[in-house]
């Protein structure tokens, strides 16, 4: 399909302006949550040392372990969620000024491809715990 090629409205760059804080805000929950994981996976082992202190058997020492780099995978996608939302941004805007834009769904799919992933993944860790 041929992009459409028409003058650029000041509505256009508002858009794509209003679409990109969009992504930036989504890049930061992705990041929150991420760190909420991490912090949890903290928590989870500073239990543990307690039971342990107070003589509690058979509580396993690496509880947690996998949660804390789910976490820190959390944070890097939401890292990685801004820098190509704002590569995409200026790709968008550079578009628009030429007076052509072509709809590409390509980061949508790996972002939501990553975060379900992920949640799988942690289905599996808390059913398994």
């Amino acid at each position: 399909m041929e992009p459409e090629k028409r003058k650029p409205n000041p509505n256009d760059y508002l858009a794509n302006e209003r679409t990109f804080l969009a992504w930036v805000r989504t890049g930061i929950g992705i990041m929150a949550f991420g760190f909420v994981v991490v912090k949890f996976s903290l928590f989870v082992k500073q239990l543990t040392f307690l039971l342990h202190s107070e003589h509690v058997p058979d509580v396993p020492s690496d509880q947690g372990h996998y949660s804390s780099r789910v976490g820190i995978v959390l944070v890097v996608l939401g890292l990685c969620s801004i820098v190509f939302s704002y590569v995409r941004y200026r790709s968008t805007n550079k578009q628009l000024e030429k007076g052509e834009f072509e709809h590409s769904s390509l980061y949508i799919n790996i972002l939501t491809g990553a975060i379900v992933l992920i949640s799988v993944l942690l289905v599996y860790y808390l059913v398994r715990a």
